[in-house]
């Protein structure tokens, strides 16, 4: 790899700098006591053998930045963070911390699988005790803080769980309703099926990858609804900040007082985060997230002397604590401000994050880079916060989709040869940005043509390569390995989370599978009691629109009525059964009508081929 292959990165920090791996290092009571965590199938769901390769010198193929990043990401094993608080690190992409309390321990964010969060939980008992769970705590809506639930309680356990209000609606939002078009991005976003190697997968960032196991969901019933609300958790004083719109849209930092212990969730990590992950998520604001962070230090940094998080290692300290926590800040209020500085000064979105770099002092700062999130594409995700999509130039109203621009740009080059012939110099030249947008335009042009999707594949590797965000190297990377080989089918864990959706939610989740052109001529009403809820819904299809709401009885038009449970409810929209063991009036043509009228998503759709 060339010098012009990787990232510019100016006003990199001291490689000669050891502490942050001394606090990485710090407090281990025990590493993992196994190679692997497998699942019920027997099959591996987290291998910490696939970072031994880490502990060597970077290579070639990769940033040194990024490579020193996931050198610490791949520490692995059960921490001591002060007394009575302990994290469990390395079991998946995000840490579970565990708070000791009178009778048992408070589980803090139980990683992405089942199976991890099992194997956590038993390292911390084999050194601490068979103490039992006596509350879990989601910091936040995204999968790795609450997808391991039940690897540390059974469904129905009688134990407080405890999340920032608005946690179920977002958490739905997130993995139901956009789950597929997610999950197929993220396979992109975390280098799921890269090779772990130097070649291939060295990190995300926050951490290694998500583990494979089988995520679930329990809902809250401890809500959090206001900063400064307390909870005893287990005879443990809980002080909360309430932070949405920052790192996710319901969010939560804690402080435990008596412990002089601060969690930052993910609101204040060792890196650069996402103001919109590449995945897909709602945009998130910069600004009001800066003020948080400035919330929580002038809340719990004096009384603090340890602040950990739900990713990475601690910082200890007080005076380092606030340093921390004002360059975090700081990190996100520059990226917001400027970016609307130029925005107001007639610039794009893209144009921006060409002229925006960080000040000396945060570009120095290890925790300030761009291992996750990156500041190009903060600003851009910023800009359409404020401006949307459209860039003001009216030519960007009504362009063609894809693959007919991508027709007409080869005609107009003379063709697919002189395309590739351009597009291999501009990368002998070192302009592999320019050489991925033509060879981008000749493989959907061509998409048959194994030529044009080689050369894509080799400037994507080089990208890749010299990147020093993990996720967009493990975008280049996949995008790499999918022109050679195709789309790897993902399997989709058919996890818990379904039985933690409310009835509204599971039927939201079939309007939007609704084909609507399909269902134009259809008009139909069913009525749907669920007996285990005290619930009735009524569910009226027309003009390709599923629209439901509660109500107390049938409507007057209604076609079919059902009585049902929830769980007859699943089995019913998994195929498991039909109309068989519930009770139903009317005509049942009609079910059959409106599950006739849903779409299966399709988690394997292209993204680099048309």
């Amino acid at each position: 790899m060339s010098v012009s292959d990787r990232q510019p990165a100016p006003d990199l920090p001291d490689f000669t700098d050891r502490t942050d791996f001394e606090d990485a290092d710090r407090g281990l009571v025990a590493p993992p006591a196994a190679p692997t965590v497998t699942g019920a199938d027997g099959r591996v769901v987290w291998d910490f053998r696939a970072t031994e390769f880490l502990a060597g010198d970077c290579p070639g193929t990769a940033n040194p930045s990024l490579w020193r990043q996931s050198q610490l990401c791949a520490r692995a094993g059960l921490y001591e963070v002060t007394d009575g608080v302990y994290q469990v690190r390395g079991f998946d992409l995000s840490n579970m911390s565990l708070i000791e309390g009178e009778r048992g321990v408070v589980v803090v964010d139980p990683l992405v699988s089942a199976e991890c969060a099992r194997e956590a939980l038993a390292l911390y008992r084999a050194h601490r005790g068979d103490r039992p769970v006596t509350a879990v705590l989601f910091t936040h809506s995204h999968i790795d803080h609450f997808g391991g639930t039940l690897g540390v309680v059974d469904e129905g356990a009688d134990v407080p769980i405890v999340a920032p209000e608005g946690l179920m609606e977002h958490a739905v939002a997130e993995n139901v309703y956009a789950g597929t078009a997610m999950l197929r991005r993220g396979v992109y976003h975390t280098g799921g099926n890269l090779p772990p190697g130097p070649d291939g997968l060295i990190g995300v960032g926050l951490g290694f990858t998500a583990s494979h196991g089988l995520p679930s969901l329990l809902p809250p019933t401890v809500e959090i609804t206001r900063t400064g609300q307390e909870e005893r958790l287990d005879g443990v004083l809980f002080r909360f900040q309430l932070t949405p719109d920052t790192e996710a849209p319901s969010e939560m930092n804690f402080h435990l007082p008596e412990r002089r212990a601060l969690c930052m969730a993910e609101n204040a990590t060792h890196n650069l985060h996402n103001i919109l992950t590449l995945r897909g998520a709602l945009v998130r604001d910069a600004r009001v997230w800066s003020r948080y962070l400035t919330e929580a230090s002038r809340l719990f940094g004096d009384d603090s002397d340890v602040l950990f998080a739900s990713h990475h290692w601690p910082t200890w300290g007080t005076d380092r604590i606030e340093r921390f926590l004002s360059e975090q800040r700081d990190l996100y209020a520059y990226l917001h401000d400027q970016t609307l500085r130029l925005t107001n000064q007639g610039h794009t979105g893209t144009e921006i994050a060409e002229l925006i770099e960080l000040p000396p002092a945060l570009a120095k700062a290890w925790h300030a880079r761009g291992y996750y999130g990156s500041v190009s594409h903060n600003v851009k995700a910023i800009y359409q916060r404020y401006m949307g999509w459209y860039d003001g130039h009216p030519s960007s109203l009504w362009e063609h989709p894809p693959t007919a621009s991508a027709e007409r740009y080869v005609d107009c080059m003379g063709g697919l040869d002189a395309v590739l012939d351009k597009a291999r110099s501009y990368a002998d030249d070192g302009d592999l940005r320019f050489a991925a947008q033509l060879l981008k335009h000749a493989t959907f042009a061509a998409p048959d043509s194994t030529e044009a999707k080689e050369s894509l594949a080799r400037v994507f590797e080089r990208l890749g390569h010299g990147a020093e965000c993990g996720t967009w190297r493990n975008n280049y990377l996949t995008a790499a390995q999918e022109l050679r080989e195709g789309v790897k089918q993902v399997p989709i864990a058919a996890g818990s989370m379904a039985s933690a959706l409310t009835v509204d939610q599971i039927l939201d989740s079939l309007a939007i599978r609704v084909n609507g052109p399909k269902a134009w001529q259809h008009t139909l009403s069913t009525h749907w009691h669920f007996t285990d809820l005290g619930e009735r819904h009524q569910v009226v299809l027309r003009n390709g629109v599923l629209v439901h709401y509660a109500t107390e009885r049938p409507d007057e038009r209604t076609d079919l009525t059902l009585t049902l449970t929830k769980p007859q409810l699943a089995d019913m929209l998994a195929g498991r059964t039909g109309l068989d063991g519930i009770e139903h009036t009317g005509d049942p043509t009609v079910l059959r009508t409106l599950l006739s009228a849903l779409d299966e998503p399709d988690p394997n759709f292209p993204i680099v081929t048309p």
